[in-house]
């Protein structure tokens, strides 16, 4: 029964795409097979018992239409409001954190640019290798490592705050995989949820000890609870006494650490270790999705069953 010629709507193509994060489905191929063969899973998608599958090529194409609009976004924020609702969202203490997203390309695949711009990206104007190089199979990919230890891999970088009542993610992101890109982000996604003058705090860790970024949170009203290095002359701390001192420092440093799970998941279940979309547009688009994903199974957990 698979191979259809008909189309899926756009409810059906994001129902398909949910399973797809809740499931850890590898490819559109065994999507298909996985609906044909599981009644469960077409009553979600809306299709009958004897209608056929669509065919992977049809789903693909359609799938695209709906990656170019803000369907992921929209649904994002409908589940963070009905996580509001059922009141499971703390709204004045909240963690950030980023981690590194695989590009749907290799190393070999740099190549140099034909014309790179003459000043660069880095410290006063320094060209960085994402200045004269970039990669054919993905322009927007940048080759990254979290630390000295680790090979550079062609990636992106995801961000999420999550509120630190129950970890669900209130801000999601993706950005190009460079090392100012995380506090960036962070004052970015914590510009929309810092409204009104209700006090807030953010927990972070060491790479978010930055002044600009301590300064930016501050300027929001926003109590930077950020992990800090020990003394050095090389790796200065940006915390006031009042925030070293705070009464939740301590204990948001220890929920900090629940965030990691928040990765783990979308980068295992949700299969965004490595993602198969190209672009950082698309990336962004497929990574929301997943963190409204991870919400859904967190709030069947959280609410209580009628």
């Amino acid at each position: 029964m698979v191979g259809s010629a008909l189309q899926p709507d756009g409810a059906q193509l994001l129902r398909a795409l949910i399973l797809q994060a809740l499931y850890t489905i590898r490819s559109e191929r065994q999507l298909m097979d996985q609906i044909d063969g599981n009644w469960r899973y077409r009553w979600f998608v809306g299709l009958k018992l004897d209608e056929a599958v669509w065919d992977v090529t049809v789903f693909t194409k359609n799938r695209e239409r709906l990656l170019a609009g803000e369907v992921s976004q929209r649904f994002f924020e409908r589940v963070v409001e009905q996580a509001q609702a059922a009141h499971l969202l703390d709204d004045e203490h909240f963690t950030v954190d980023g981690s590194l997203i695989e590009a749907w390309a290799s190393r070999s695949s740099f190549e140099k640019k034909k014309d790179p711009p003459a000043r660069g990206t880095g410290a006063r104007g320094r060209r960085m290798f994402r200045d004269t190089h970039e990669s054919k199979s993905d322009p927007e990919a940048r080759m990254y490592h979290k630390s000295r230890w680790t090979a550079a891999r062609p990636s992106y970088l995801g961000h999420v705050i999550t509120e630190e009542k129950n970890g669900l993610i209130v801000q999601s992101c993706v950005t190009e995989a460079i090392k100012r890109a995380e506090r960036e982000a962070g004052l970015a996604m914590m510009s929309k949820i810092a409204v009104g003058e209700r006090p807030r705090t953010l927990a972070a860790d060491r790479n978010y000890q930055e002044r600009t970024f301590i300064a930016g949170l501050r300027g929001m009203g926003v109590v930077p609870l950020v992990a800090e290095y020990q003394t050095s002359k090389n790796w200065p701390n940006w915390l006031l006494e009042s925030e070293r001192n705070h009464p939740r420092y301590t204990g948001s440093q220890k929920r900090r650490r629940r965030i990691e799970k928040v990765f783990s998941w979308i980068k295992g279940v949700a299969g965004l270790h490595r993602t198969r979309f190209r672009g950082r547009q698309r990336v962004d688009w497929i990574f929301r999705l997943a963190a409204a994903a991870h919400n859904l199974v967190r709030m069947v957990k959280l609410v209580p069953a009628v």
